[in-house]
Parts: structure tokens; C-alpha cells; sequence
């Protein structure tokens, strides 16, 4: 085999590889948009259900429908495409935040027992991927099996990040800043331990992708609810059209690459 054509098979071979990886690589652009979505799913996820008056039952199964809807589209697509994978993950935590709400408040278990429910879904959705897989790693979603789960799994943290945000922030009595200082602040201590220990990297990926969740939640609270509770009083509306522009700048201006499986 010449040396054009040894070059040729490998750039076939990756370019294959590529195709076939539908989720994004991680890098600080990823976590960048991922809180800027969380936060917008916070205040999206309010504005139908609080501003527009449809509660949190309705507004799950619109938000639902959608998220459905995404997740077929992303599954069905052939590569990569960064516009499709924010969409999804911002139907997932506009979803999250409105199942969340009504887990907590209208089941009548409290953010406490939300959190614990949602927590145990969660450890389950990632114990089943794993015992059918062999491996949760987000290098591995590239089959429309492994897809199904990441996206379940992707929901549940989403949803139990609501949960855990509104328990420190109201029920711990931190606040929605107190309680983003110390989300931002365990964020900060995965990201010292990917790089100074040797932590499985798919666990500590996991760990900051569930963390990110609670911290945009109480950000997008610190940017709506009312001063007197501690927020800012902006118009749900406005901050979450503001969120969409910053995300889809970031999305156009930093480009994004398709994770690459590990050999």
C-alpha cells in the first residue's frame, strides 16, 4: 500500500469517525453554552408556565412534545450538526424545569423528596446505559441505542438540577446568590480535579454536566424573580431572549467539533 493511499484510508477513517459522533467535544465553549442554557431553561421554562399562567402540568407536556421532537431529529441526523444538539439540550432543561416544579410543589413532596426522586431516576438511567453499553461516555454516543440513553440521562440531571437549585436556594436559606457560589464553587473543584487527579474523566464529566444544571437555575432565578426575594425582577421574557442571542452567538462564532471516540 503507497504512502497517497495509507493517508487516503486514514483521512476516510476519521472522516467516518466524525460522522458517526452527533455530540459535541468538550472543551470550555461547551460548558460556556451548556450554563447559558440551563439559564435559559429556567427562565423559559417560568415564563410558560408562571408568566403565561398554564402551570406546571401543561407546560411539561408542551415542553415535552418538543423535547420528543428533538430527540428524534438529533438520532435521525447523520453527523453533527451544533444548532440541533443546543436545541435538544435546551428542550431538555426547559422540560427539567417545569417537571421539576411540579414534582416539588404541586406532588406536594418538597424540594427535598423532588430531589431524591430525581436523583434515584437519574443513578438509574446511568446504571442501565452502563450494564447494556459497557461505558457512559459521551465519545460513545454514536448509535441510536446509546442516543436514547444519553438523551434520558441528560433529562433527569436536567430536571434534577431544578430541583437541587430551589432546595439550596429556598430551603437551605442561601439564596440564589449564596447558592450559585457554591455551585460555581464545586464546579471549580471537578475542573481541579480533571486536571490534577487521575478521577475517571466520564465520571467527572457527569458530575459537571448535573452541576451546571442547578447553577443556571439559580442564576436564571436571580435574574427574574422579585427584589424583595432576592432577584433582579427582569422580565422573563427579555432575559431569555437575551440567552438565545448569546447562545447562538456562541454557537456561530466558536466553532464546535464532534467528539472522537477513545482507541
Amino acid at each position: 500500500m503507497t504512502n497517497t493511499t495509507q493517508k487516503q484510508v486514514l483521512a476516510n477513517q476519521t472522516l467516518a469517525s466524525e460522522a458517526l459522533a452527533k455530540v459535541p467535544e468538550v472543551t470550555l465553549i461547551f460548558w460556556l453554552i451548556k450554563i447559558l442554557a440551563t439559564t435559559l431553561g429556567e427562565t423559559g421554562g417560568d415564563a410558560v408556565s408562571m408568566s403565561m399562567n398554564l402551570g406546571y402540568l401543561l407546560s411539561t407536556a408542551i415542553f415535552a412534545v418538543i423535547f420528543i421532537v428533538a430527540v428524534m431529529a438529533q438520532i435521525k441526523a447523520k453527523q453533527f450538526h451544533p444548532t440541533l444538539y443546543w436545541v435538544t439540550i435546551i428542550a431538555t432543561t426547559t422540560v427539567g424545569t417545569t417537571l421539576a416544579d411540579f414534582a416539588d410543589r404541586s406532588l406536594g413532596i418538597g424540594y427535598a423528596g423532588g430531589t431524591t426522586l430525581l436523583f434515584t431516576l437519574l443513578m438509574a438511567s446511568i446504571w442501565i446505559w452502563y450494564r447494556t453499553l459497557g461505558t457512559v461516555s459521551v465519545a460513545s454516543v454514536s448509535s441510536p441505542k446509546s442516543e436514547m440513553f444519553y438523551w434520558v440521562t441528560i433529562m433527569f440531571s436536567q430536571t434534577l438540577g431544578t430541583a437541587l437549585g430551589d432546595w439550596m436556594a429556598d430551603t437551605a436559606g442561601l439564596g440564589y446568590t449564596g447558592a450559585a457560589l457554591v455551585f460555581g464553587a464545586m464546579l471549580a473543584l471537578v475542573a481541579l480535579a480533571y486536571f490534577y487527579t487521575k478521577i475517571s474523566r466520564t465520571a467527572l464529566f457527569w458530575a459537571a454536566f448535573i452541576l451546571t444544571r442547578p447553577l443556571g437555575a439559580v442564576v436564571g432565578d436571580f435574574l427574574d424573580k422579585p427584589i424583595a426575594k432576592g432577584g433582579l425582577n427582569l422580565s422573563r421574557y427579555s432575559a431569555s431572549a437575551a440567552l438565545v442571542v448569546l447562545i447562538v452567538a456562541c454557537i456561530f462564532i466558536f466553532k464546535q467539533k464532534p467528539a472522537q471516540k477513545s482507541h
